[in-house]
């Protein structure tokens, strides 16, 4: 826990002079109160402004930039730090596909400001208190502040997924999320996904598409995508590694696989690779 000024002080030559990309492996969620902040969330900059949230979740490719005249609250946490209950009503607000860029209610924005200064705070309070309970402290705090942020618009609302008539599509596209996420390089037909979520490929697509407009096969080549230019980017792998590592039986084959969504060969986007501005 600290502030956009103190953590780049401390951290002068570190990544971002000069900038490098790399991967999350702890949820960033960084709070603007003054200036803008410029951050790249797998590949793409956002602009964080005075009042908005950036959030940047584990398995992320970011690249830092300097810090300018951005100032704000920063908070690191592991992602099993929540309960299992609370992850449950969390899980629109932590799910990898979420918005890295939040934008909460106007009539938020000052509580969760002040939240976030109060976590500093007990943060900063070390020693003060027993450490049981300071921990649980620091725990409430940020548990009460995600609760607060997971009802920014844009995000489906905590309960909606016990809530409507739509439970059972919103709770079949929240598994075939998870499944996705731990198969992507294995198993890349629609079919795969219909036989372990015991659907039908027909009902398994009507949901996709009610979900996001999209196909499945399409959502599984743009994560497969998404993983190659994180690869390619952050980790600086070889394109014949990144080709073996998704599942392709032939380079070449990933090779065209990727020029075609890109518009770039694998060695080309690792080469020059710059992210984009939404």
């Amino acid at each position: 826990m600290s502030t956009v000024e103190d953590f780049f002080v401390q951290h002068d030559d570190w990544p971002w002079n000069p900038p490098r990309p790399g991967r999350a492996t702890f949820h960033y969620l960084i709070a603007v109160t003054e200036g803008e902040l410029l951050h790249d969330v797998d590949h793409v900059t956002r602009t964080v402004g005075p009042g908005q949230w950036l959030w940047v979740r584990p398995g992320h490719a970011q690249c830092w930039h300097p810090p300018g005249a951005a100032r704000g609250t920063f908070i690191l946490f592991e992602p099993d730090v929540l309960r299992p209950d609370l992850a449950r009503l969390l899980a629109p607000l932590t799910a990898h596909e979420a918005p890295a860029v939040l934008s909460p209610h106007p009539e938020d924005t000052a509580w969760l400001q002040q939240t976030a200064l109060q976590l500093l705070d007990e943060h900063r309070a070390l020693g003060r208190r027993p450490l049981d309970v300071h921990h649980a402290l620091r725990r409430s705090l940020l548990e009460s502040l995600l609760l607060r942020l997971a009802n920014s618009p844009g995000l489906a609302p905590v309960a909606t997924a016990t809530a409507t008539a739509g439970a059972d599509r919103a709770d079949r596209y929240g598994r075939f999320l998870d499944a996705l996420e731990l198969n992507f390089r294995e198993l890349h037909q629609a079919a795969d996904y219909a036989a372990l979520l015991g659907c039908s490929v027909r009902t398994l697509s009507r949901t996709a598409r009610q979900a996001t407009g999209k196909g499945v096969r399409e959502l599984i080549d743009e994560r497969r995508l998404l993983e190659a230019r994180r690869l390619l980017g952050g980790a600086r792998w070889d394109a014949r590694t990144v080709a073996v590592h998704l599942g392709f039986t032939d380079p070449a084959n990933f090779g065209r696989f990727f020029r075609d969504r890109t518009g770039l060969t694998p060695a080309a986007f690792a080469a020059g690779e710059a992210p984009t501005h939404p």
